[in-house]
C-alpha cells in the first residue's frame, strides 16, 4: 500500500501540470479601447470597441481644457467596419486636447489626452500622447498589459516548454518513488 501514495501523488501532480498551458493561454484577444495620433495639425482616433447599432458606430469629440464634458467638444462621427472604426480632425491648433469616444450603445469607449504640437520649418511635428483614461466598467485587475496577442508560434514554443517541464516532473517523481536506484 505504500507504493500507492506517491503513485496517486505523481498522478495529481501531472494531471495539474497538463491543465497548466491551458490556464497559462487565458484569452488572446487585446483589451478594447483607443489609439490616438497625431500628425502636425490632424489628430486621428481608433478603436475596436464600438459596434454598428441603427447605422452608427457611435461619435468621438475633441475636447479643449476649457470643455467639461463630451457635448462640448468638436465631434465627429466614427466610420469603419466591424474590425476597426476611426474619426480624425484637422487644422487643430497647437495645445492639450481630451480625446473621447462614445459607442452608439452608449458605451465609453475610452478617453485620451494628446498634445498637438506647433510646427515649424525647422523642426518636425511632435507625436506625444498619455494614456488617463478611467474605466468606465471598474478596473480589469490582473491584466496590466499583459493581455497580448503573442501568435501561434510563441504560444506553441511556450506550450512545448510547459510540456517538457510535465515529462521531467513526471520522470523526476516515478524515478523518486524507487528507493534503490541511482
Amino acid at each position: 500500500m505504500q507504493t500507492s501514495r506517491p503513485i496517486l501523488r505523481s498522478g495529481l501532480t501531472l494531471a495539474a501540470a497538463a491543465a497548466l498551458p491551458a490556464v497559462l493561454a487565458g484569452p488572446t484577444a487585446a483589451a478594447p479601447g483607443i489609439s490616438v495620433s497625431t500628425t502636425g495639425s490632424s489628430v486621428s482616433v481608433v478603436t475596436s470597441a464600438c459596434t454598428l447599432i441603427n447605422g452608427s458606430w457611435g461619435t468621438a469629440a475633441l475636447l479643449t481644457s476649457a470643455q467639461a464634458n463630451f457635448s462640448q467638444g468638436r465631434q465627429v462621427a466614427l466610420t469603419g467596419t466591424s474590425v476597426s472604426q476611426s474619426a480624425a480632425w484637422s487644422g487643430v491648433n497647437p495645445g492639450t486636447y481630451t480625446v473621447a469616444v462614445v459607442c452608439s450603445s452608449g458605451n465609453t469607449a475610452g478617453s485620451q489626452s494628446v498634445i498637438v504640437s506647433a510646427v515649424s520649418a525647422t523642426t518636425r511635428p511632435t507625436i506625444s500622447a498619455t494614456h488617463t483614461a478611467a474605466p468606465s466598467r471598474g478596473v480589469k485587475g490582473g491584466l496590466g498589459g499583459a493581455v497580448r496577442d503573442y501568435g501561434p508560434v510563441t504560444l506553441g514554443v511556450g506550450a512545448a516548454l510547459v510540456g517538457a517541464g510535465v515529462v521531467a516532473t513526471g520522470w523526476a517523481l516515478r524515478r523518486r518513488a524507487k528507493p534503490y536506484r541511482f
